[in-house]
Parts: C-alpha cells; sequence; structure tokens
C-alpha cells in the first residue's frame, strides 16, 4: 500500500513539473544575435516566420519590424524580402525582424484567411516577446505590395495599439475600386481568386478587405512608397489612401518615383530605405 501512495505522489509530482516547465519558455540570451528559421505560428506548414533578434535587445525598448511578402495574394514567399533583411540588418541594428509566410489564397483559404494569419503571427510575437528580449508594444509592419494591403489591413481595421507604424510599399488599398476599374486584365481574376465573388454579389467582404475602410484619426502613422508607372497596382490607390489619411489627420507621407513600376532596386531602393529610418527615427517615443 504505501508503495501504491509513493508511485502516487510521484506521478503527481512528475505531472507538475511537466505542467510547471511547459507554462513558461526559456529566455534567450539578449546579449548575443540569434537567428531562426522556419518558426511555427499556427498548424498550417504555411505559418512560419524567420526571426533575427539584434544583439544587446531588451523587452523594455528593443523594435520589431514585421515583414508581409507580396505576390497577388496566391503567390510568394518570404525569401522574397532576403534584400530588405539583409539591408534593415545594417540600416536598424537594434531592431528584431519577423518575416512572415501565410496561407496563399486558393480554394481552401479565401479572405480572410491570410488577414487571420497575420494577426495570429503578431499574437504570436507579443506571447513570445519575454523569450526573444523585444518589447511587444512597439511593431512596424512592413509589406510590399499584397503584403502591404496585408499590413495596412492589420493597423487599420483592428487599431491595435502595439502597431506604431506602417510602411507600404505599391499596397492596394480600395479593392472595389480596383475591381471596378482594373488598369490590368488579370487584376479582377486576383481578386476573385482572393475573395471568391464579385464586388456585386460580396459587397461587405470587398469593403472589409480594402484598408482604405479604415482609416481613422487613430490609424498608425504610415509611409508610402510608390512607383509612378506601377501596372499592377495604379498609383491612384496610394493617392485616395493619402486622400483618406490627411482627412483624418493621421501622420503620412507619400513617396512617389515618377519612373519605376512595380518594384526597384539599386539607388531607388536605398532611398525608400532612407526615407524609412527618416520616418522612424521621427516617430514618437
Amino acid at each position: 500500500m504505501k508503495n501504491l501512495i509513493y508511485v502516487f505522489i510521484s506521478m503527481i509530482l512528475y505531472t507538475s513539473c511537466q505542467e510547471s516547465g511547459n507554462a513558461q519558455e526559456p529566455l534567450l540570451d539578449t546579449t548575443i544575435a540569434e537567428t531562426k528559421l522556419n518558426v511555427p505560428y499556427g498548424q498550417d506548414t504555411a505559418q512560419r516566420m524567420d526571426i533575427y533578434l539584434p544583439a544587446g535587445r531588451s523587452s523594455g525598448s528593443t523594435r520589431s519590424i514585421v515583414l508581409i511578402h507580396g505576390g497577388g495574394w496566391a503567390y510568394g514567399r518570404k525569401s522574397d524580402f532576403a534584400t530588405y533583411i539583409d539591408t534593415l540588418k545594417k540600416r536598424l541594428p537594434h531592431y528584431a525582424i519577423f518575416n512572415l509566410e501565410y496561407r496563399l489564397a486558393s480554394e481552401k483559404a479565401k479572405f480572410p484567411s491570410q488577414e487571420q494569419d497575420v494577426k495570429a503571427a503578431l499574437d504570436f510575437i507579443t506571447q513570445h516577446s519575454d523569450k526573444y528580449g523585444i518589447d511587444s508594444n512597439e511593431l512596424v509592419l512592413l509589406g510590399a505590395s499584397a503584403g502591404a494591403h496585408l499590413a495596412m489591413l492589420q493597423a487599420y481595421k483592428y487599431q491595435s495599439p502595439r502597431i506604431k507604424a506602417v510602411i507600404d510599399f505599391f499596397g492596394p488599398t480600395d479593392l472595389t475600386a480596383m475591381y471596378n476599374k482594373p488598369w490590368h486584365n488579370m487584376i479582377p481574376f486576383a481578386l476573385q481568386t482572393l475573395t471568391g465573388t464579385t464586388p456585386k454579389a460580396g459587397k461587405e467582404i470587398y469593403e472589409q478587405s480594402s484598408p482604405a475602410h479604415f482609416v481613422t484619426a487613430q490609424t498608425p502613422p504610415t509611409l508610402i512608397l510608390h512607383g509612378g508607372n506601377d501596372p499592377v497596382v495604379n498609383i491612384s490607390q496610394s493617392k485616395l489612401l493619402k486622400a483618406k489619411l490627411e482627412k483624418a489627420g493621421v501622420r503620412h507621407e507619400l513617396v512617389v518615383y515618377p519612373r519605376e513600376r512595380h518594384g526597384w532596386f539599386g539607388s531607388t531602393l536605398s532611398n525608400s530605405f532612407d526615407r524609412i529610418i527618416k520616418f522612424l527615427e521621427e516617430q514618437p517615443n
């Protein structure tokens, strides 16, 4: 009988230790830089992120940039941001970087799957901020094209105080306007792949997926970068957003590169990073 009691108590103690161990993850050494690739933030294989943590970081002061790739919502991967990551690590060495992948639009993953994935990723970052040694209330979202759309939608729609700024590289802002006056014959197809419907049949989902629809005085400061000859996302989308931000009194800046198309490199991209750094440095603490 005593042996049975001993075994029973041992099992309870073992279980308690296991639960205690699972409740608190070990903290990382914040004095050294660390890179963690393909970290899952959800159950789907597409819900992964790469994490780049700077040396000397602190949960009380280290800001983070969250990157969201483009690709028309149905294509693209986080590796598309390789050039951006190398530059950001050099130009903003004290920032942590989180580079996301998300479920691409398909029959099994219509909108708002992509929106939900970005939110889940941000929640994951917040929940693990102590482990990574970052400030969970100092997030900057940076996206390109469809990724910029998802970044703006997350920041504008949910108005979370943890998002301090948005960097928008030529992102769609009003999907109804895009569909009704397409400047490229593939735009209606791309939007139907994303939403599963048309603006006429699905007015609500087009409104719910348009960042410009959610602009208020509480919208985070936004830096917009767009090519004047963009054949994929017309400059009118950024001008529309600029007008909304101005009306709401939101701090913003629209930078237009007259000769550039849908993406750029070289000295123009270097100038874009100059603008990003200046915009972030001017952010109030």
